[in-house]
């Protein structure tokens, strides 16, 4: 199946007593679905993933998944380091409706590469759904080497890769390849691979959907969008992205700890960014 090529990793919203806003929630997947996105990643990265129970987590999947117009996709986020609770919250994602699981790379135990195969193995036994690898070693330690992509894709079920270390970018046999940084997405296109999950899409959707619609156009736009790339890795995934849907007058309340809100000077550097595109 076709996942989409403009996925957009949704934030999290919460109420001012911290507890996640399903309103806004909902209202912003709306947005999302208006505003070039063919489907969203919920309760990855930029979802605060690492700070919801699984309550939250899940019930955000099942929202994600009855507000989804036909056509669009979801793909729950339900990586852990603990194969037995990603083989779990996969397999609840699964009974939810969700369309795609995105799988992280176990994170802090550092598995060896017979861990890897038996890690993902176990979590594409638990759904009938595609599964997206996510190989980010900025935040997980361990990177997934291309050798090894290649061999994870020999397990069925493991369809894709969101590939968040630039380094590695290059096809896959056997896997679709998604660009996990926002200035990876024009290189992933040009090699023909199926597209991106984004961040920058919240504010910029319909120009990076121009980017796929449009290839003629794709480095002009790309590189008029370099700059809001830029502004959104000024601090940590999402405290810049929650204040850039502030200063566009859609808010999404504050961030969970340890995690604190945009500075000063990180909120000027976003909004300097958005008025160069014209949206302040």
């Amino acid at each position: 199946m076709s996942l989409g090529a403009v996925l957009t990793a949704i934030v999290t919203p919460f109420t001012p007593d911290g507890a996640v806003d399903e309103k806004t929630f909902v209202d912003l997947m709306g947005h999302l679905y208006a505003n070039g996105s063919d489907g969203l990643v919920v309760c990855g990265t930029t979802g605060e993933a690492s700070t919801l129970s699984t309550e939250e987590h899940l019930r955000l999947v099942e929202l994600a998944v009855e507000h989804r117009p036909a056509g669009r996709t979801i793909v729950a986020s339900t990586g852990s380091n603990d194969t037995r609770h990603a083989c779990e919250m996969t397999e609840r994602a699964t009974e939810l409706g969700a369309d795609a699981i995105l799988s992280v790379t176990p994170y802090y135990n550092k598995p060896n590469r017979r861990g890897m195969l038996a890690h993902f193995g176990a979590v594409a036994r638990a759904t009938d759904k595609p599964v997206v690898l996510y190989n980010i070693p900025s935040r997980c330690v361990v990177d997934l080497p291309n050798e090894l992509l290649a061999e994870l894709a020999q397990i069925e079920r493991i369809d894709y890769v969101k590939q968040a270390n630039n380094a590695n970018l290059a096809p896959i046999d056997g896997l679709g390849i998604y660009a996990g940084n926002d200035d990876l997405f024009g290189s992933v296109l040009e090699m023909g691979g199926c597209g991106g999950i984004l961040v920058a899409s919240h504010v910029v959707g319909n120009e990076m959907r121009r980017m796929v619609d449009e290839p003629d156009q794709r480095a002009e736009i790309e590189a008029s969008l370099k700059p809001v790339f830029d502004a959104l890795g000024v601090t940590t995934n999402p405290i810049p992205i929650k204040a850039a849907l502030d200063l566009l007058g859609r808010p999404v309340g504050g961030l969970r700890l340890p995690l604190l809100e945009a500075d000063e000077h990180e909120r000027d550097v976003v909004a300097s960014a958005l008025r160069g595109v014209g949206l302040l």
